[in-house]
């Protein structure tokens, strides 16, 4: 059990059952500074990322599978350090995320990666870390003494989910079946974020009725 706050509003919200992964990639294309005047003496970097980075956006990656939504693609950044405007710059990079689902793995999206830009940009060089691999614990008899322990408690029956980011169960799935239930996480990451007594009274409830249920 890791105590992440998967409830949306209320307690008794969400139960998640796995996560998807996350795979952050740096993409630097190295071309020839030039004047805009003359492109011929130039070799634009620029135009090759923007090659890159569409064909990776012009094709989705998958439609989702049972349990989880549609890997997600973002680019979150590209930048060329260019201050001039008649300058070809000499160099453009970008960065991306990805958050994919069980059809995929840290390894098979790496090699797509450099697959594309091999295409479109054969200098191209990738560097990609892999922060966490998608997991599911499947629903069974524990996930379900979970749920009946929530409902016992608030009188809610909670939603199986595998959206949002990552969290430590990640590091827990290869070893056991692992689930995440705990505050509600609606000022998560903000400035006032906090929780109630009666919220943390009620987590502590739920999970003492989980815990006589899988002993019992």
């Amino acid at each position: 059990m890791v105590g992440e706050p998967t409830n949306p509003a209320a307690m008794g919200d969400m139960i998640k059952i796995g996560r998807r992964g996350s795979l952050n990639a740096h993409i630097v294309v190295e071309g020839v500074q030039g004047h805009v005047a003359y492109p011929h003496r130039a070799d634009n970097p620029v135009h090759k990322l923007l090659s890159v980075l569409s064909a990776l956006r012009e094709t989705p990656l998958d439609n989702g599978s049972d349990w989880f939504e549609p890997s997600s693609l973002q680019i979150t950044s590209m930048d060329v350090g260019n201050t001039a405007t008649n300058l070809i710059p000499a160099k453009a990079e970008a960065r991306l995320n990805i958050r994919f689902n069980d059809l995929h793995t840290g390894t098979g999206l790496k090699g797509w990666l450099e697959t594309i830009c091999r295409q479109h940009a054969p200098t191209a060089r990738v560097t990609v870390r892999i922060s966490g691999e998608s997991f599911l614990t499947a629903p069974g008899a524990v996930t379900d003494q979970l749920v009946q322990a929530v409902q016992t408690v608030t009188g809610r029956t909670p939603k199986l989910d595998t959206g949002g980011g990552t969290s430590d169960a990640r590091f827990i799935a290869n070893y056991c079946p692992v689930a995440e239930f705990g505050l509600v996480g609606a000022s998560i990451h903000k400035v006032d974020e906090h929780t109630t007594l009666a919220d943390l009274e009620t987590l502590t409830t739920i999970y003492k009725t989980f815990l006589e249920g899988v002993m019992a």
